[in-house]
């Protein structure tokens, strides 16, 4: 059976481990596919759970010299716990650090200006105080770059042992083995480079250590919303237990100011919710007895209760969270450029090494200067900065997205979604609020209209389409009680057939009349007129005759016109698709704007004509809310589903949208460009830096110390930009074309 496992793992120093790890678990028969986020340092697991279990995975990554275990044993405060320690530890390396090398840089910059004070130079003195620096706390280096070997691989941890260790064991060498270097009685020593090359490493560790704990504080905001306690009521007496202990069918009462703990159903009172917490959405809704409630949103007035329906993991909330964890946990395409290359950075960059002090020695015959430069391309060479690039900007994209109500999937849809440039969005509960009312009926004969309403509402009782259901909602409001009919039949995307008494009732559209042979005389006037209105129109039909015409409009949603501007503005085609006849549809599309209708589109067939537009070279993106939409979402290259529909709608789609605000779509948008172009952004100065870097330091135009220090801030540099998304602003409404370096 197919099973997912997310692995928490310690001790990854870049790229490189992480590339390691996942070749290793990809190796593992019944794997399906592994991915190892540096970022999150989490390892996703696809595995077929007969085959191999998550402790063989475990077993494997330890035995390749990392710590792990599986990521739903790990609670939020062990694991917010565990990185303190870690930062801390790196804090206290780094300060003891720090302060040994201090003198040793004393003695360096004093030797700038020709002024020689005796001890500092002295090579005891700078031996006593590399070599705990070297090997204490120098150990972690080591340690992994043994392990790395001993799994025929190669990471950050070999380069900068085998830099330091050179710096360190030729300064050991010239200490005790060469003469002194000149008039002023100080030799060739290479102490301070080690010594100082070891600090910034920890430096640039210790930053960056703490800036990727600030790219996962949308989980953390999202984990602090919860309630920790909830009110039940058990055998008549209310209590409070903590909020693990709630179950399904319990019911909670929540007073004024309180959170809702867990999901569920208003069995008694009204309240107002403030629910921006999910959707964004600033002002709060109305509830009723019947309506349901999310938990970790705020009641703001009224005291209710309600049956707990969804608890634990099962809650919206949860549901949310783990969304955003495994889109975080996800690659984006663009990443596969920098895991190829750090599969065989390390190697190249020890060959370049080697190749520097062979050159440089046998050309000049200086031992130093070879030894030197060839320390120096190690330390620069550092493949962190590469693998921090793409995961570092997905974390912070899409939980800025989730904190404006826009849950991103993957980082493979955030790709995908910089390139749209094609939006096709249903009309109902979409572009309109899917609540449509009825506003004519016109009899043609004999019936009156409150007779064709008792029969069509009473038709259209078992309905679940919005047309049916408005001519239900208004039989019911102006007839009071309404009876079921003796039979009644769905017709998808035409209308409905139902039996009521002795009569055959026939309500929907001209397909429908045609199909079942009723004429239409007379009647196309009203219709048109009804149409041009942007209205929808059905027709009711009894024992085979037309009787009456039937209209009812569906209202747009209030930010529908300026939302489709907006994506017009960024140079997006917008495409309205529907079910309705052209003149209708284009009615409506003609209110908010849009000139691309696709109408009299069956639910069936919506998902062909989003795969014509894909076969124009279109990058298409679907935007629904129903069942019927589903399909259509899943074939275009990103389906967005809204929010407020369908659990089916939302499964399908790549993106969900909270709201049932239309303006998330370009927001959506504009943040996928904005995180695009930071991972571009990312890449380009992570390979450029080792692109120029790398030569300056063959041809020994770099000193080892400078080397270490930019190899340091590299990775802090690629973690402070993607940082930068947090300043992302949804409500920008300006043009932002697809070439606009935003």
């Amino acid at each position: 059976m197919e099973t997912k496992e997310s692995i928490k793992i310690s001790g990854m120093s870049c790229a490189a481990c992480a590339a390691r790890i996942e070749k290793g678990l990809n190796k593992l028969e019944g794997i399906s596919k592994a991915v190892v986020n540096l970022t999150t340092e989490k390892a996703s697991v696809e595995y077929d759970s007969s085959r191999i279990k998550a402790s063989d995975m475990i077993k494997v990554i330890e035995g390749l010299g990392y710590s792990a275990e599986r990521a739903e044993e790990l609670s939020v405060d062990r694991e917010k716990e565990q990185r303190e320690k870690e930062i801390r530890r790196l804090k206290t390396e780094l300060t003891v650090s720090a302060v040994l090398s201090s003198p040793l840089i004393t003695a360096m910059l004093l030797t700038l200006f020709n002024i020689n004070i005796s001890f500092l130079h002295n090579e005891y003195f700078q031996l006593v105080i590399a070599t705990p620096i070297q090997f204490v706390i120098g150990f972690r280096f080591y340690r992994n770059a043994y392990h790395a070997l001993k799994s025929r691989s190669a990471n950050m941890d070999v380069l900068i042992a085998m830099g330091t260790s050179a710096a360190y064991f030729f300064s050991l060498y010239n200490a005790f083995f060469q003469p002194v270097k000149d008039g002023m009685g100080m030799k060739d020593l290479y102490f301070e480079s080690a010594a100082v090359i070891i600090t910034l490493i920890l430096l640039g560790k210790y930053l960056e250590a703490v800036a990727k704990g600030k790219t996962s504080e949308a989980i953390k905001k999202l984990m602090g919303l919860r309630a920790k306690t909830a009110r039940v009521i058990r055998n008549g007496t209310e209590e409070d237990i903590p909020i693990e202990e709630v179950e399904v069918g319990d019911m909670v009462l929540v007073r004024p100011g309180e959170k809702i703990p867990v999901d569920g159903k208003i069995i008694e009172g009204n309240s107002s919710i403030d629910e921006s917490m999910l959707t964004g959405e600033s002002l709060p809704v109305e509830k009723k007895a019947g309506d349901f409630v999310i938990g970790a949103t705020i009641n703001k007035f009224g005291s209710f209760k309600f049956e707990a329906t969804k608890v634990g993991k099962d809650t919206a909330l949860s549901q949310i969270i783990k969304m955003v964890e495994d889109a975080q946990g996800t690659k984006a395409p663009i990443q596969k450029i920098a895991d190829q290359v750090s599969g065989i950075f390390v190697p190249v960059v020890v060959g370049i090494a080697l190749i520097t002090f062979l050159v440089r020695f046998f050309v000049s015959s200086d031992l130093t200067a070879g030894i030197v430069s060839a320390v120096s391309v190690l330390v620069i060479a550092c493949p962190c900065a590469l693998g921090l690039a793409t995961p570092t900007a997905i974390m912070v994209g899409t939980g800025k997205g989730a904190e404006n109500g826009i849950l991103i999937k993957g980082g493979e849809h955030l790709e995908t979604a910089y390139k749209l440039n094609s939006v096709v969005l249903d009309k109902t509960g979409t572009i309109t609020k899917g609540q449509p009312e009825v506003t004519d009926i016109v009899p043609l004969r004999g019936m009156d209209s409150s007779e064709v309403l008792r029969l069509a509402s009473s038709s259209e009782k078992a309905s679940e389409h919005p047309l049916g259901v408005a001519i239900y909602e208004k039989g019911k409001n102006d007839l009071g009680s309404i009876p079921d009919p003796d039979s009644f039949e769905a017709i998808p995307g035409r209308g409905i057939k139902a039996v009521i008494g002795d009569k055959t009732i026939l309500i929907g559209t001209r397909k429908l009349m045609d199909e079942q042979g009723i004429r239409l005389d007379g009647v196309e006037e009203i219709i048109t007129g009804f149409e041009d209105e942007g209205k929808t129109v059905m027709l009711f039909a009894s024992e085979g005759r037309l009787e009456a015409v039937v209209a009812v409009a569906d209202t747009l949603k209030e930010n529908s016109r300026e939302a489709i501007e907006d994506l017009k503005k960024m140079g997006i085609e917008v495409y309205m698709i529907t079910g309705d006849n052209k003149r209708t549809a284009n009615a409506i599309a003609k209110q908010v704007g849009i000139t691309n209708v696709l109408a009299e589109v069956l639910p069936e067939n919506k998902a062909e004509e989003v795969e014509k537009l894909k076969k124009q070279g279109k990058i298409v993106a679907m935007v629904g809310d129903g069942i019927n939409d589903a399909p259509a979402l899943a074939t275009a290259n990103i389906g967005m589903a809204i929010g407020t529909g369908t659990d089916v709608a939302i499964e399908a789609a790549d993106i969900t949208l909270m709201r049932g605000d239309l303006r998330t779509i370009p927001t959506a948008i504009r943040l996928s460009r904005k995180t695009m172009n930071k991972i571009k952004q990312n890449l380009f100065w992570a390979f450029i830096y080792n692109i120029i870097g790398i030569p300056f330091a063959a041809f020994g135009l770099l000193n080892p110390i400078i080397a270490g220090s930019a190899m340091a801030f590299s990775s802090v540099s690629v973690v402070t930009n993607s940082l930068s998304l947090k300043r992302f602003n949804p409500g920008r409404n300006t043009p932002d074309r697809l070439t606009a370096d935003e």
